[in-house]
């Protein structure tokens, strides 16, 4: 879901509150401006940790360096955001930069959840396993909003990843029903609040009963 050069990518907070007034869950994470409350941020959210740069000139954090992942102690924590904004001062010089969002480190079943409001059919909902799934084999399920329960429970089973879902090779079983609420709830985010063109909550990821969306973007 990519946006326009002149769409408005909302910042962290502004997508968090977005997210929070429909009660889509969201764990806790922090935003650091300096080393010094980096240091203090990763030690209260408790390691290992991710950290990736917020700034309104940047969507793509990775593309540009932008992120860290598996950061295990204050040694790592220094380095990583010693290497973000290295990175960010080298590929986008002109970027202006909010601070690193520091959130614990989950591992599990990467998801998509998204939304693109089409011109003739209004807010079309977007369901699929992350990363190579999404990416390269296009393995999505799509919606037109209102979606209700059935319909998002039918979006899960029909991707040909599904199986992954249900617990194959080893993996938890994923709650399908907490999965299908949260698509229910950017369907209804996505009727009501409707200056906004795209919604992208890329990658949740699902260990069994834990679902943890790690990374949101929102354009109006």
């Amino acid at each position: 879901m990519h946006a326009e050069k002149t769409a408005n990518i909302l910042d962290f907070r502004q997508s968090r509150d977005i997210l929070q007034t429909y009660s889509i869950p969201l764990p806790g994470s922090e935003i650091a401006r300096t080393q010094h409350e980096v240091m203090q941020i990763s030690r209260k959210i408790g390691y290992p940790i991710s950290m990736k740069i917020v700034s309104p000139d940047i969507s793509h954090k990775s593309d540009v360096g932008g992120v860290e992942t598996k950061i295990n102690n204050d040694k790592d924590a220094e380095k990583a955001y010693a290497n973000i904004l290295r990175n960010i001062k080298k590929n986008t010089p002109s970027a202006r930069i909010t601070g690193v969002l520091i959130q614990k480190m989950f591992s599990g079943t990467e998801i998509i959840i998204g939304m693109k409001r089409d011109q003739q059919f209004g807010p079309v909902i977007l369901f699929g396993l992350g990363g190579i799934f999404v990416e390269i084999m296009q393995d999505v399920a799509m919606r037109i909003a209102p979606v209700k329960i059935d319909d998002a429970i039918e979006m899960i089973k029909e991707i040909k990843a599904y199986p992954i879902l249900k617990g194959a090779r080893g993996t938890k079983p994923a709650e399908i029903r907490k999965i299908a609420e949260i698509i229910i709830k950017v369907s209804e985010l996505s009727i009501k609040e409707k200056s906004i063109k795209e919604i992208d909550l890329n990658p949740i990821i699902i260990e069994g009963k834990e679902i943890n969306i790690v990374d949101i973007r929102i354009i109006k």
